[in-house]
């Protein structure tokens, strides 16, 4: 039980690889508090791991409204006192292109930046209070390199691999470690999204084509995920900070 009788908090915890960290998170022993802006999937996921014998709670939070943010905060640190492990999971693939209305650009970076930047900053007392607590981010491939076709994605998943090293840096001397997971391609219902359209015929030609340039020649499972950030978030890794770990199929070792 790598993680009996700690907090755990995971944003788009109700689908895809929140989902499974949720799940991992609670058979190893934590008490998970499930954020979501879906409440009903959020309260689905809660419960079906306090069916199964663990111990999760639910949030149904925009995390674009920062208001709510603080409030979450708030929240979580007048229950629990302390906060052992935050997962900033949340993420969107955004719009695509180099030519964004004001709302695409706006709307990625509140999502995929500021939400995360804003929600660790609302938890700190509760992370300092755990006395050694993990903070972990979810980052990407295309923020290790390039990609052509959604450079505002990129934007922001490679400014959470600089923003985990400063937080890294940062929060050494109060034992919160800071460390980010960059997935690749990732069996989740949110992968079609990425594609950006409709057809799924043409959708499972592309995410073909994609796997066969994964030397491991397939997609990870969310449960693969959801392992390194179990690893992340134990003391199993009790002295990582400020890295980034690519969990690809070794797609960027190429």
């Amino acid at each position: 039980m790598l993680l009996q009788d700690k907090v755990a908090l995971i944003t788009a915890g109700a689908s895809g690889m929140g989902q499974a960290a949720a799940r991992t998170f609670a058979a190893q022993g934590a008490h998970v508090i499930v954020v979501d802006v879906n409440a009903d999937a959020a309260e689905s996921t809660a419960a079906g791991i306090r069916e199964s014998g663990g111990s999760a709670t639910a949030a149904a939070v925009d995390v674009r409204d920062l208001g709510a943010l603080e409030r979450l905060g708030a929240d979580v640190t007048r229950e629990h006192g302390a906060l052992h492990v935050l997962y900033n999971n949340v993420g969107i693939p955004g719009a695509a292109g180099m030519q964004l209305t004001e709302a695409d650009w706006d709307t990625g970076i509140e999502i995929n930046a500021r939400s995360s930047f804003f929600l660790t900053g609302h938890l700190l007392d509760a992370l300092k209070a755990a006395g050694g607590a993990s903070v972990i981010f979810t980052s990407s491939t295309s923020g290790l390199v390039g990609s052509p076709f959604s450079p505002l994605y990129s934007f922001t998943k490679g400014g959470i691999i600089a923003l985990v090293r400063s937080y890294a840096l940062a929060l050494a001397a109060d034992g919160i470690r800071v460390n980010a997971i960059a997935p690749g391609q990732v069996e989740t219902p949110g992968l079609a999204a990425f594609f950006r359209i409709d057809d799924e015929q043409e959708i499972a030609t592309r995410k073909a084509a994609f796997a066969a340039t994964i030397p491991l020649g397939r997609a990870s499972q969310p449960e693969e995920i959801a392992n390194v950030a179990l690893f992340l978030a134990s003391d199993l890794s009790s002295y990582v900070t400020g890295v980034t770990i690519p969990v690809d199929g070794g797609l960027t070792a190429k």
